[in-house]
């Protein structure tokens, strides 16, 4: 069955949310806060004390949502409140993104408090952002609008990230005075494209009707709730067993994207090189995670997950041995190929194993893993790179990828389905 207008206007709107925020992810999480907070915020501190306070700001709000995820997204689920909930970490976003153009060199503190409050506000609205993909689309086209939603993700933030680096490198032909105030520009810049390009997902994305009509009654339940899903998931067996695999695997999937820059650049590659790597990975993963979600669809998300798994085995052996500059891309054209992918099928098949009107609150847990998905990897790549030498550390996510292939292989989708309804009865 063809979806109608309606469905798909609600569909690109949605899918239009990742275009607007990736630019958040790309340009600032990725891109330049990272060197700015070094090179501009923390002038005259040591390098190492810089780094660590960099490591707390995102430690800090990475526990902050994933303490809250699972509560908030309840919350929703209760008062029908996933579009304004979104809405409101999204402005505080945009604001405290836009806000770190004003903060002055040297002030290495407020620039992390804000940069701490952005990435709430970013991964905040992902929470509802994820739990509204069954709004908009039916059951058998939830891995092509989950891919969809990616590739547009990949494409929005690359297209700004590329605008980003251009004026970096010739800040004169975009009218600005040199490459700091160019990177400053790039902040607000993407404030203004995180704001315009999520206005379709507000103006004709569905709302799932309320549970309660009162909030204070809404965020009271919302909160018990939390206690009593954490119960139902150990009886939905084939729900655990996926967030156990997904961690696992997810894991392996952050720690080659916060990993690949720093371990192209112990093995002597140029910074314009790294930076074009990022760049191909944006560009390929945008036709690819749709590519992928096609695929979904054809062989099942469980067989597509699989396969990108595969990929980035073999990504991960080949790292060990590369030597030149072409082989950093080819990687870099591998990883963007399934990257998009199996962040896409995970979410749309997760989607199928969870009950529909509970979604912002099941989706909560999902995010929850989402944040701690580096606790493992980055520390194992760490020590495979001492124990070994710096080549192997590669090899350490093989581990996590295998592990959570191996866990994903005993989840069944049908299980997963009647055992939604035997959860719910057990309810009080």
């Amino acid at each position: 069955m063809k979806p109608n207008n309606q469905e798909r206007r609600a569909t690109w709107s949605w899918a239009f949310y990742d275009w607007a925020n990736s630019a958040y992810a790309t340009v600032v999480i990725a891109g330049f806060f990272p060197v700015f907070f070094q090179s501009f915020w923390s002038t005259g501190v040591d390098p190492a004390v810089a780094t660590s306070r960099l490591g707390f700001a995102n430690g800090l709000s990475g526990a902050i949502i994933a303490l809250s995820a699972p509560f908030l997204g309840a919350i929703a689920d209760y008062a029908g409140a996933k579009r304004r909930l979104l809405g409101l970490f999204m402005l505080l976003g945009v604001l405290c993104t836009a806000a770190l153009s004003f903060v002055e060199a040297g002030a290495w503190f407020e620039a992390a408090a804000l940069f701490v409050l952005a990435n709430v506000g970013f991964m905040g609205a992902n929470v509802f952002y994820d739990a509204l993909l069954v709004a908009v689309s039916r059951r058998e086209r939830l891995d092509f609008v989950s891919g969809l939603g990616y590739g547009m993700g990949y494409l929005g933030g690359g297209l700004l990230f590329a605008g980003a680096v251009a004026a970096t490198l010739k800040p004169e032909l975009f009218g600005l005075a040199d490459q700091a105030q160019a990177v400053q520009a790039s902040f607000v810049a993407t404030a203004i494209w995180w704001l315009i390009f999520a206005l379709p997902l507000f103006l004709w994305v569905p709302e799932p009707a309320p549970r309660l009509t009162s909030y204070r009654a809404a965020v009271a339940a919302g909160m018990k709730q939390v206690a009593v899903t954490l119960r139902r998931i150990t009886k939905m067996r084939q729900v655990g067993l996926f967030l156990l695999a997904y961690w696992l695997y997810i894991d392996g999937v952050h720690t080659v994207i916060t990993m690949a820059v720093g371990y192209g650049a112990a093995l002597g590659f140029g910074t314009e090189q790294l930076i074009s790597a990022l760049l191909l990975v944006q560009f390929v993963g945008f036709p690819a995670a749709i590519l992928f979600g096609k695929l979904g669809e054809r062989i099942g998300a469980k067989r597509g997950i699989f396969l990108g798994l595969a990929v980035y085995v073999g990504v991960s052996v080949w790292g060990v041995f590369l030597s030149e500059p072409w082989e950093f891309f080819g990687i870099a054209v591998l990883v963007g190929m399934v990257q998009g992918g199996v962040q896409a099928l995970s979410r749309s098949y997760y989607a199928r194993l969870i009950p529909e009107a509970e979604s912002g609150e099941f989706f909560g847990f999902y995010n929850l893993l989402g944040k701690f998905a580096t606790l493992i990897g980055p520390p194992l790549f760490g020590l495979f790179g001492l124990w070994f030498g710096q080549r192997y550390s590669m090899l350490a996510v093989i581990i996590l990828f295998v592990a959570g292939g191996l866990l994903l292989a005993r989840v069944r989708e049908e299980k997963a389905i009647g055992a939604q309804f035997q959860a719910l009865s057990d309810q009080p």
